[in-house]
């Protein structure tokens, strides 16, 4: 992501390419190349990042369609649709200026909307093309909302949700966002967090717990003596495939929060951030498999796929300082808090359709809080701040649009249209309309 205090400094790094000694090779050594050269690969990194973010919009959609039941698929994908856009245009018209202008080391940015600076000349100076560095900070708008979109499925209204969506993207992620990426309070106290295990991840689970607890439980989910009745989604395959779309993404989430790819050192940093990902998702998977066989004699598909994007937002604070065994335990440890997770929340009663909460809420406070752990720089009590900061803010921020919404125009269908299924009531367009309404799960 993007720092405001890291712009100037940018440029200047990108001359030396002597940033990191990878190779054991001084400035004398290594070739330096022109502002024009560096400016053209940091954007190339910016645009290659943002669009692999964006592919995750895709993933947020299959996983998501494939973890509801058959009868809400096509509301789900007009929710991430419609999500993705919204972000889009809220960013640009308050959130890029809320999140990185005037922040100065406050809370807050400035209002009103971005303006691009043109190529050339001053624009040299910030190392990158300013649309670039926008469209990459967008992206990440749009996986905060997309979070909040999977918890509360299959009982929410079409535009309470859409409402929710442009305060989230437009003004509660990017005031959260600037306290460190901005260079607020949190970024002056020396809070970390490299790619957004907190900043994008907890906050978009902070909402979605706000949301899921105000919006109440889907119909028939919990029984009157707390019997858990499983509501199985409408497509494995669709879930897997979203899940590995996720994960592919999230290389441009990680790997291009390094900002710079105008030396030999950011390059070679970019790819062991590459390596300490891609391992993070895979020991999320093999934990979570391991013990959903011990507890429960049967391996559960759903809780592997949330255990790789476990794995992938613990690693997310901080995925270039780890080594190898440390990353495997930062990931796997995100692969065991979605199998205890999951059922603690039932216990409370707190209706979670896709399992978002334990994956991108609690495994993105583990993986702030363990930032130290690799990185030196990082102090346990500035992270745990940080942490209760970004929690405090979002949830309260997200309950009050929430009780707004819901005193308003209300946020949830009647129980016949659940029992009906949104995608009739609400959309009027089916996913699988072959099926036959008898044939789907109420």
């Amino acid at each position: 992501m993007k720092k405001l205090v890291a712009k100037s400094a940018a440029a200047l790094a990108v001359l030396s390419l002597s940033a990191l000694p990878v190779f054991a090779q001084d400035a004398a050594e290594t070739p330096a190349v022109s502002p024009e050269v560096a400016y053209i690969f940091n954007t190339l990194l910016f645009l290659i990042g943002g669009f692999l973010v964006m592919w995750m919009a895709a993933g947020f959609a299959m996983l998501e369609a494939g973890l509801v039941r058959s009868k809400n698929v096509s509301m789900q994908c007009l929710k991430n649709i419609s999500l993705y856009s919204i972000a889009g245009v809220m960013f640009w018209i308050t959130g890029y200026n809320l999140m990185y202008t005037g922040v100065d080391g406050g809370f807050i940015g400035s209002f009103g909307p971005y303006s691009f600076d043109p190529v050339g000349g001053d624009a040299l100076d910030t190392g990158y093309s300013t649309a670039s560095d926008w469209f990459f900070q967008m992206v990440f708008v749009a996986a905060t909302a997309s979070i909040v979109s999977g918890t509360v499925a299959e009982r929410v209204k079409l535009w309470p949700f859409l409402i929710f969506t442009a305060v989230l993207t437009g003004i509660i992620y990017p005031i959260s966002g600037s306290w460190q990426w901005g260079a607020g309070w949190l970024s002056e106290m020396g809070f970390s967090d490299f790619a957004g295990s907190t900043i994008v991840h907890s906050v978009g689970g902070w909402a979605a717990l706000a949301g899921a607890i105000i919006l109440g439980a889907r119909k028939g989910k919990y029984g009157a003596d707390g019997t858990v009745h499983p509501l199985p989604g409408s497509s494995m395959p669709l879930a897997t495939l979203g899940t590995f779309i996720l994960w592919l993404g999230w290389f441009g989430f990680n790997g291009a929060s390094q900002l710079a790819m105008g030396s030999i050192g950011d390059v070679t940093d970019i790819s062991r951030i590459f390596a300490n990902t891609n391992m993070a998702a895979a020991s999320g998977v093999i934990v979570a498999v391991i013990l959903t066989q011990v507890l429960y004699k049967k391996v559960d598909v759903t809780m592997a796929l949330n255990g790789a994007l476990a794995g992938l937002v613990s690693i997310t604070a901080e995925p270039l300082a780890p080594s190898m065994w440390a990353t495997l335990f930062i990931g796997g440890v995100g692969g065991a808090i979605v199998v205890f997770a999951v059922p603690l929340l039932d216990k409370l009663k707190i209706d979670d359709v896709v399992g978002a909460i334990p994956v991108h809420l609690l495994a993105g406070i583990w993986g702030t809080l363990i930032v130290p752990l690799s990185n030196g720089d990082a102090s346990y009590g500035t992270q745990i701040i940080g942490i209760v900061s970004y929690g405090v803010f979002a949830f309260v921020a997200s309950a009050i649009v929430w009780f707004i919404l819901k005193s308003t125009m209300g946020i949830r269908v009647s129980d016949e249209e659940e029992a009906l299924g949104l995608d009739k009531v609400e959309i009027g367009v089916e996913a699988y309309p072959e099926f036959g309404t008898g044939s789907q799960r109420l």
